[in-house]
């Protein structure tokens, strides 16, 4: 907006550098350009203010493809106004001379203008498409047909507004048709994971066959070395046995020698100790012969009481007593 300083039948006016101000007084131009500043008189002035600056406007369309989808293209403009002063001349950009607020309001004039043109592009261009191509691929060249359309349009053409370039920043189809789209991307995506895990699958029932045959590879050697190891010590229990056995036998065959030994020893000691005895007796009872039977009594008796327990009382009967001494005094003579 215009910067206007007011004084008496006169006033100034002075334009920011993006707004070209365009000045005429009783049907003459006085004063044009970027950026100006100027004395004008406000009954007879005619000021119009045009910005030269680069403006975007987004536009969004709705279009059916060449399949009969709908879709929704969301794109932004970008433009200028390249002859300020032929769009002052087709478009009411006028100031107020007291304010220097636009009368009008001239820009949505003109963003109506380049969004009709714009939808209307976009919408020729999508219907030569499928849907899947538009959403998917035809940005591009959607953008370049829609810019090559309002750089030929004749109205923007004639106004003076300058198309610089179109974005396309989006595409879209309904829910249910963007879900139907998706499915073989997705179903692709899914078939490369059930693939990738499907071998990572198999090299882990690979590895664990592997792990597996090593296992029973390890066990079987392991059996193997049991089997041995019993063999060896049942040879060894065996061969221990045997020496035991032979060890016990000659152990047995000294014990029963040396017990014969002691035996034969044994029974010659007793033979010589019985003879010996014997010789004894025989001497004993030969010096015993022709001796007196009382005298025989009397030394049985004394051998006896050597043999016989300590007697505290003895009990002497008038028979025991004529007996005894009818014994030593003998038999009387006849």
């Amino acid at each position: 907006m215009a910067t206007i300083r007011r004084y008496p039948f006169l006033s100034h006016l002075r334009s920011a550098p993006t707004m070209y101000a365009v000045h005429t007084s009783a049907g003459r131009l006085r004063h044009t350009g970027p950026g100006t500043a100027f004395w004008f008189r406000p009954l007879s002035a005619a000021i119009s203010e045009v910005p030269v600056d680069d403006r975007e406007l987004p536009v969004v369309a709705h279009a059916r493809t060449a399949d009969l989808q709908d879709v929704t293209v969301a794109l932004t403009v970008s433009f200028r106004f390249a002859e300020p002063e032929t769009v002052a001349q087709r478009i009411d950009f006028g100031v107020d001379p007291d304010t220097g607020a636009w009368s009008a309001t001239p820009l949505e004039q003109v963003e109506q203008v380049v969004t009709e043109s714009a939808s209307a592009l976009a919408r020729d261009a999508v219907a030569t498409l499928t849907v899947a191509r538009a959403v998917t691929a035809g940005t591009a060249d959607l953008a370049d047909r829609i810019v090559s359309g309002l750089r030929s349009d004749d109205r923007l053409v004639s106004t003076g507004i300058g198309v610089l370039g179109v974005r396309i920043r989006a595409v879209r189809a309904d829910a249910d048709m963007e879900r139907a789209l998706q499915t073989p991307a997705r179903e692709a995506a899914q078939t490369e994971a059930d693939a990738a895990t499907s071998t990572r699958r198999a090299l882990a029932v690979d590895r664990e066959r592997a792990i597996a045959e090593n296992e029973l590879a390890n066990r079987i050697e392991l059996a193997a070395r049991e089997a041995g190891l019993v063999a060896q010590e049942g040879l060894n229990a065996r061969r221990r046995a045997e020496e035991a056995a032979a060890a016990a036998l000659v152990e047995t065959t000294a014990r029963v020698e040396r017990d014969d030994l002691v035996a034969g020893a044994q029974a010659q000691r007793t033979r010589t100790l019985g003879a010996a005895e014997a010789d004894a007796q025989a001497a004993r009872l030969a010096a015993y012969d022709g001796v007196d039977p009382s005298v025989l009594t009397a030394l049985t008796l004394q051998e006896l009481a050597r043999h016989l327990p300590e007697i505290g009382h003895l009990t002497v009967t008038p028979d025991l007593l004529t007996t005894a001494l009818a014994g030593l005094v003998g038999p009387k003579e006849s």
